[in-house]
């Protein structure tokens, strides 16, 4: 294990149909830098499976999460991000990450979870071509990128861009 991250803690978000290597793969990668990766669902200790089936048991729910007990947010792709964009609480943790300059790093559809929580007017963002136009639409600056980092956002386009995705969330974490 590295010791790029110790002491750091990251949020990542779980619900059913999560993309399997795009929740998976920033895990493994964070926690193999040193970090504790708090993976939060809408229920504590409940198994919940990815498009693929892989399952993923929560470490906690996410109304019990505050973003002051972290140093960034991983957002997962899959159908996942559509649900939990609709609850109030997964929209107010996103907006104080955002507020306090702390990471957002999303990648593929995970891009809908910021879009609703109205953080990326203005900002520069990837992810999947299928929300390009949500994208465009909430007022955020599309490029067609592996990765993109604005300042403390992170965003990647599929699981291909996962080696481009971890760079970028490690290389924001470290800089600050």
């Amino acid at each position: 294990m590295s010791e790029l991250l110790v002491g750091r803690r990251i949020l990542m978000f779980v619900d059913d149909i999560y993309e399997d290597l795009e929740l998976w793969y920033p895990r493994l990668r964070l926690i193999e830098a040193g970090a504790h990766v708090v993976v939060a669902g809408l229920q504590a200790d409940r198994v919940y499976h990815g498009k693929h089936s892989y399952p993923c048991r929560s470490d906690a729910a996410i109304a019990d999460m505050e973003a002051a007990d972290f140093q960034g947010l991983v957002v997962p792709g899959g159908f996942m991000p559509d649900k939990l964009r609709r609850e109030a609480k997964v929209l107010s943790l996103v907006r104080d990450f955002a507020g306090a300059g702390k990471l957002v790093a999303a990648v593929c559809h995970g891009g809908w979870i910021p879009i609703s929580a109205g953080v990326y007017r203005g900002v520069r963002v990837t992810g999947s071509l299928g929300i390009k136009d949500d994208l465009v639409n909430a007022g955020a600056v599309w490029e067609d990128a592996a990765v993109v980092v604005d300042r403390h956002f992170v965003s990647s386009r599929k699981p291909d861009d996962l080696p481009d995705f971890c760079r970028g969330i490690l290389g924001v974490l470290t800089a600050r």
